[in-house]
């Protein structure tokens, strides 16, 4: 099984998995939350497959950022989509979706929002982290 099929298999009951060589790493956070955590945590994601449930241009930008080899969605947006091609990243998802919606399902997801006018990863990593540090 490639990293990529292991991720999808691991996803089943967490938000995020993600394997390289054989290591699994799985998350129940929600949102950007796992990979912001992983991110602050210095863990070096480079050359790893992912399978998440959510993936919008916020988190796309993140998994560009960190050299994640390739990605499986459960819902893709248009706009995570675009970033994925933009950078080379191998991709599959089973719902392609015009936007991600806030948890509240009444408006834009607000990371997405607030990488919208964005395409420089370090500046969406900068634009996100201003965000969450606003919400908590």
């Amino acid at each position: 099984m490639t990293d990529l099929q292991i991720a999808k298999s691991g996803l089943t009951g967490h938000t995020v998995c993600l394997c390289k060589g054989g290591k699994t790493i799985v998350s129940d956070k929600r949102g950007i939350s796992p990979i912001m955590d992983f991110i602050a945590e210095g863990v070096d994601l480079r050359g790893y497959a992912v399978a998440d449930l959510v993936v919008g241009k916020a988190v796309a930008m993140l998994f560009a950022r960190c050299g994640i080899s390739a990605v499986f969605a459960k819902t893709l947006s248009y706009g995570g989509k675009a970033v994925l091609e933009k950078y080379e990243i191998p991709f599959g998802y089973e719902t392609l979706t015009e936007k991600i919606i806030n948890r509240a399902g009444n408006d834009i997801c607000p990371m997405e929002k607030a990488v919208a006018s964005t395409e420089d990863l370090e500046e969406a990593y900068a634009l996100l982290k201003e965000k969450i540090s606003r919400t908590e």
